[in-house]
């Protein structure tokens, strides 16, 4: 290496060392003021103390009862957790996992096992292929491959016509990184069809399935019921301290219980996080619909108060959210958009955007926007107002 790039590496090490603290410094301070404010969309457990999220198994009396044996090994609470699900889902049984990354690897490692092909077929943005390392190959001996990388759902046409045969379809309901993007029910059950016709079985991903009811119109039973397997998350709408299920046929969910414990998920006591979960089951579960409802006001206010805030482009997408999340769409680069987000709930106390701003494009950046309890003290007026808050906070340049 000449001593010119010598040089040149050395300053794009220190450029990118000084992006990466710049960038743990901002989200250090957009931490505290979301601790601190007054007014936010939602908080969520990494927002609170070890003492706050301890307060949740306050509730665990009404749930359970706390005079039995706690759990070893997975029996005792944990299989009465995994019988509420089965029965939520209109399954035949259900498996508690850990993690959630380990249940899909478990079930579809299994489905390869029955079907003889190891090939899953699902979207390139998909929670595997985006943010999992390449688990399913690299762990499960699995080979993904890709139906469509479009920010949508794949279609039925799509599924149908794929070129190369694959053992199981597995669908991520909804699509988070297409804006937590969801198919219509009759496109739904078109692509189930089509994956019936090759004879391949069809998983979902439905790590915020409990959410879906809303846009489909379809109770939780009837929308899992396509599938031949299912895995939910716990903590990510049900705000329990972690966990997953897998639910489907009892001879597969038997099966997955033995990779369980391959795969290191048979741990020795869980009713901790158990107990969290059935809570949220009986808390948060029953409220979910009235956060979708007003998750669709949040971003109608928002769409309106961009537009009178003179702001040249902006977007809320989907444009009617399918879940209580959704993504926003900003003109401006990253930084920009993170500083001005922090600096407006420093000095006004509301947060507006409480999560990081990442790259869409040149120019162009995007962020999450969560709808919890917390936003139903939100009018559309109040949306509005943070938005011309956050704006005058915007170089004027751009604008």
């Amino acid at each position: 290496m000449t001593e010119t790039a010598e040089r040149d590496e050395q300053v794009a090490d220190e450029e990118q060392g000084a992006d990466e603290e710049q960038g743990a410094g901002l989200r250090a301070r957009r931490l505290a003021a979301h601790r601190s404010a007054r007014r936010v969309f939602a908080r969520f457990g990494f927002h609170r103390t070890l003492r706050e999220r301890l307060a949740v198994l306050e509730a665990a009396a009404d749930v359970h009862d706390l005079d039995e044996l706690s759990d070893v090994y997975g029996d005792g609470v944990v299989e009465a957790l995994e019988t509420k699900v089965a029965g939520l889902l209109g399954t035949e049984a259900a498996a508690f996992f850990p993690t959630g990354t380990m249940a899909q690897q478990v079930a579809l490692r299994c489905w390869a096992g029955r079907t003889g092909n190891p090939t899953v077929a699902l979207h390139a943005l998909s929670h595997p292929e985006v943010h999992e390392r390449n688990a399913f190959s690299e762990v499960g001996g699995l080979r993904p491959v890709r139906l469509t990388s479009e920010p949508r759902l794949a279609t039925a046409a799509e599924v149908r016509d794929f070129e190369e045969p694959f053992g199981a379809l597995m669908l991520e309901l909804p699509l988070r990184d297409a804006g937590f993007l969801l198919p219509t029910w009759e496109e739904l059950t078109a692509v189930v069809e089509a994956a019936r016709e090759r004879d391949a079985v069809v998983h979902f991903d439905g790590a915020r399935l409990w959410e879906s009811t809303v846009h489909f119109g379809r109770p939780l039973e009837e929308i899992a019921g396509l599938a031949d397997s299912v895995y939910v998350s716990f903590y990510k709408s049900l705000e329990a301290f972690g966990g997953a299920a897998l639910a489907g046929p009892a001879e597969l969910v038997e099966e997955a219980k033995a990779w369980r414990h391959r795969y290191g998920g048979m741990i020795f006591q869980q009713f901790p996080t158990v107990l969290s979960v059935l809570v949220g089951l009986e808390r948060q579960l029953p409220r979910l619909p009235e956060y979708v409802a007003h998750a669709r006001v949040v971003a109608a206010a928002l769409r309106e108060g961009f537009a009178a805030a003179g702001v040249p482009w902006a977007r809320v997408h989907p444009e009617v959210p399918h879940t209580h999340d959704f993504q926003v769409w900003l003109p401006y680069e990253p930084h920009v958009l993170g500083e001005a987000a922090v600096r407006t709930a420093e000095e006004t106390g509301v947060v507006l955007f409480g999560g990081a701003w990442d790259r869409g494009g040149p120019g162009l950046s995007l962020t999450e926007v969560h709808v919890r309890a917390e936003a139903l003290e939100w009018t559309a007026e109040d949306v509005k107002a943070a938005v011309a808050e956050f704006v005058a906070r915007l170089p004027e340049q751009v604008r």
